[in-house]
């Protein structure tokens, strides 16, 4: 029994620094609806629970789920969505801990959104599918500046535009690529959108945040624009798996 309870507590450890490791601290952002709220114990929050368990199970696979669950005024819409890149151990993971972790900073919301590095999770009581989501928007960029800024964000907007054409034709709807700069340096780029979009919302969703990178990264080593339906990275160093 003694070693039974070892090793289930060394399991628990395990798995609560491998989530740690994958996902990190903390999350990128997250936002709770303001206006509707659901009742503790309710059949809202039964759907919900029950929405989570499938987006668990279904986006690892392919790295994205989407679904529904109830009807009229209980109904749940939620999607999951996993990096490109990342693998089904780890995008299992970081719904994992997003599913928790939402749930805790908007207990009673019916519409939450939380955003890892890994994956993005999100719900509503309203069907967003389809739809592109321009509001929820947030932006993160590299404290450092660059020499030549005007010559780095035009390459920057170089990088980014060929992604996203790629990106909107890709059944993952997702690219990532590079573009070589002066003295040997390099510029990486990430274009992603939530598989519930067409691929023109997709397209988009995507040229809309590139037109936004003037008013947060203007001249900076790197930076993010990040929404709820689509999102795009540049860095001047590597940042995806291989």
């Amino acid at each position: 029994m003694y070693f039974s309870r070892f090793a289930t507590s060394l399991y628990l450890l395990s798995f609560a620094f491998l989530l740690q490791t994958i996902v990190g601290t903390d999350p990128l952002f997250h936002f709770c609806s303001s206006s509707e709220k659901f009742i503790d114990n309710g059949t809202y929050e039964t759907n919900l629970n029950k929405l989570m368990g499938y987006l668990y199970l279904a986006a690892p696979p392919t790295g994205f789920g989407k679904g529904s669950v109830g009807e009229k005024n209980d109904k749940v819409n939620g999607l999951a969505l996993c990096r490109g890149d990342v693998s089904n151990t780890d995008c299992k993971a970081c719904i994992t801990e997003s599913s928790g972790e939402i749930r805790k900073r908007c207990p009673d919301n019916k519409a939450a959104i939380i955003w890892y590095d890994y994956c993005l999770l999100k719900y509503s009581n309203v069907n967003f599918f389809g739809q592109v989501a321009y509001q929820n928007r947030f932006y993160m960029w590299n404290l450092n500046n660059v020499s030549d800024p005007a010559s780095f964000n035009q390459k920057t907007k170089e990088l980014l535009s060929n992604l996203a054409q790629k990106a909107f034709i890709n059944s993952k709807m997702y690219a990532t690529g590079e573009l070589e700069l002066e003295e040997s340096e390099k510029l990486y780029g990430l274009t992603q959108c939530t598989r519930d979009l067409s691929s023109s919302d997709c397209k988009k969703c995507l040229d809309d945040a590139i037109s936004e990178l003037p008013n947060c990264c203007d001249g900076k080593e790197g930076g993010r624009v990040v929404g709820g339906s689509c999102n795009i990275r540049y860095e001047i160093y590597p940042f995806v798996n291989s």
